[in-house]
């Protein structure tokens, strides 16, 4: 009788086990899943932003190009405007 509830606490026990060893089991599989998805998103993502930067890079130098051209072209602007003023000013003078 005593190895007999003995026996059967034991299956008991190793019924237990095995049940919350599948859960935690499909809870890591499931674990594994998402985080395999999430990992896949994250590279595309990064792969989108990369592109994203390339492109506001490229925009950013030719802004910067566009800047140094109009500078210039303010400086020359200047320099005919002083020219003309100084003609004028001795013309008048």
């Amino acid at each position: 009788q005593m190895i007999s509830d003995f026996q059967a606490k034991i299956i008991k026990e190793g019924e237990e086990a095995h049940k919350l060893y599948a859960e935690f089991s499909e809870w890591c599989e499931d674990r594994n899943r998402d985080l395999a998805h999430e990992i896949k998103n994250g590279k595309a993502e990064i792969a989108s932003l990369k592109a994203v930067i390339a492109e506001e890079e490229a925009t950013s130098a030719s802004l910067n190009a566009k800047i140094d051209e109009l500078a210039a072209s303010i400086a020359t602007d200047e320099a005919d405007l002083k020219a003309a003023t100084e003609i004028r000013d001795k013309e008048h003078a």
